[in-house]
């Protein structure tokens, strides 16, 4: 964002000149983007697709690939897991926090499975193979794993547990043109190109352009440094991403997370969301934000994770972003892992590719040594060890309710990693749309001509997160976004 920038609506009249014009016009080339150039197309229409810089991709062609989906796909079924439809409702409403639409849930919910099906009809490819061990993602190309804490306390108390983390397979595990996220997005250009969709790069939007009645008919651009005006006969699609890498914008919604954006692009600067703004859309959930905590799972489900009072918060066998949201909101951004050293020589031999594999800060001999040397409250983090040891013993851990396989009475020597201030992510607030993609006035009516879909929009996630539902919701509502503005 630059201070030149005017995002105020341009009336169309006062356009000289379209530079190019279509059907439906679609504002970034990442998965929401990619889902409705596809969609589009197929229903007929003609589409550009306006990308701000050089090639496709976006965020999506970066990321672990994983999408949120369930309800019984071929890939559960495969790897021999059942699911239903309720099942995995009962889970995101659970997991997606407070305030997490709970129609938009169960719509998600009811197409997951048909979603499923057309990623694989457009070419997106999978592996049936599960990967059961804890990680962000992964370690090879195993098509399905855990990517909420659905096997983890509450969520194995309200859901029977299934696995939803579907990861398109990749080539090899170096990241780049064989990733998982590469290979989402291959699968859904090559299929939008094919369908006859155009694209037009280094092009960044600027205003949207409507009629005397309200209606957006196009959005002006700016390409090389000349101004161009593109024309959108049916209705123009916003797709463009987060405002994760808008300072001003962190500032204002989502502080907590300012200064540490994390799994997010630069060009994810909010500009969608401001531009619709002007015209008067409303907004939703934009202080919700996805949280990682900066440690290797393996390291944390053979730990214990305690706060700056020496006692433990969280299953640490959970779904990390759940413990990272923890950790930001509700213990002061205040972490400390608690690690023997068998079990970190045991986090260091898995298969883990050990990108946020920590040392230990400290190492002491006994727990209260070393408790005296992280500086917690005396006798705190010895009383939580203690509890915790005589719990392990048992196989039982009555407070968290962490899993019998990761429970072992933490020995000597023992240590600590420092986790403070080891938090960041993205936001996942953004414009209020309808389930059709519509985007929404403050009034409460469908701006005409508007749709949008992906990170710019409020989707399923509220106050929780599982890994792959940026890359599902975005894909889904893409989707929904390219059929309505074509028959716009």
């Amino acid at each position: 964002m630059t201070v030149t920038d005017d995002i105020r609506p341009i009336p169309a009249g006062t356009v000289t000149e379209w530079a190019d014009e279509a059907d439906v016009v679609i504002a970034g080339y990442g998965v929401a983007g990619a889902a409705a150039a596809v969609e589009a197309t197929r229903a007929g229409a003609d589409v550009l697709v306006l990308e701000r810089t050089g090639s496709w991709g976006g965020a999506a062609s970066m990321a672990g690939g994983f999408i949120y989906l369930g309800g019984g796909t071929e890939i559960q079924k495969a790897c021999g897991f059942d699911d239903s439809v309720d099942n995995m409702t009962a889970f995101l409403n659970a997991a997606m926090g407070p305030g997490a639409d709970a129609a938009r849930i169960a719509d998600y919910c009811e197409g997951s499975v048909a979603h499923f099906d057309w990623l694989v009809g457009c070419g997106v490819p999978f592996k049936a193979e599960f990967f059961g061990e804890p990680g962000w993602e992964p370690m090879g190309d195993q098509g399905l794993m855990y990517s909420g804490g659905e096997n983890s306390y509450p969520f194995n108390t309200i859901a029977t547990p299934a696995p939803r983390g579907h990861v398109p397979q990749m080539q090899n595990k170096k990241q780049g043109e064989s990733s998982a996220g590469y290979m989402l997005m291959k699968g859904l250009v090559d299929t939008a190109t094919a369908a006859g969709a155009r694209s037009l790069y280094d092009v960044r939007v600027v205003a949207l352009i409507v009629e005397s009645d309200g209606r957006v008919v196009g959005i002006r651009t700016r390409r090389y440094g000349t101004t161009m005006d593109i024309r959108a006969r049916r209705g123009v699609v916003l797709a463009t991403g987060s405002f994760a890498y808008n300072d001003a914008m962190v500032s204002q919604y989502a502080p907590r997370i300012a200064g540490r954006p994390a799994a997010s692009i630069e060009q994810h600067d909010g500009q969608a969301i401001r531009m619709a703004q002007a015209l008067g859309a409303d907004l939703a959930h934009m202080d919700a934000t996805e949280v990682a905590l900066f440690i290797d799972p393996q390291q944390l489900v053979r730990g214990i994770l305690v706060n700056e009072r020496g006692q433990r918060y969280v299953a640490e066998d959970t779904y990390p972003g759940r413990a990272g949201q923890l950790t930001l909101y509700h213990q002061n951004n205040t972490a400390y892992l608690i690690i023997d050293g068998d079990a970190q020589e045991e986090a260091m031999a898995s298969l883990s590719p050990q990108l946020m594999m920590r040392p230990p800060t400290w190492v002491a001999d006994t727990v209260a040594d070393l408790e005296a040397e992280i500086g917690l409250p005396p006798n705190s983090l010895q009383a939580t060890v203690d509890a915790y040891n005589e719990g392990a013993a048992r196989g039982e851990d009555p407070l968290l309710h962490k899993k019998s396989q990761w429970l072992k009475p933490i020995k000597s020597p023992v240590g600590a990693i420092d986790l403070r201030e080891s938090t960041g992510g993205f936001t996942l607030g953004g414009l209020h749309t309808t389930l059709d993609a519509e985007v929404l006035h403050v009034s409460g009516k469908p701006i005409p001509g508007l749709f949008a879909a992906g990170r710019c929009t409020a989707g399923l996630a509220a106050y929780g997160y599982a890994s792959g539902v940026s890359l599902g919701d975005g894909s889904f509502y893409g989707r929904r976004a390219g059929r309505a503005a074509a028959k716009a």
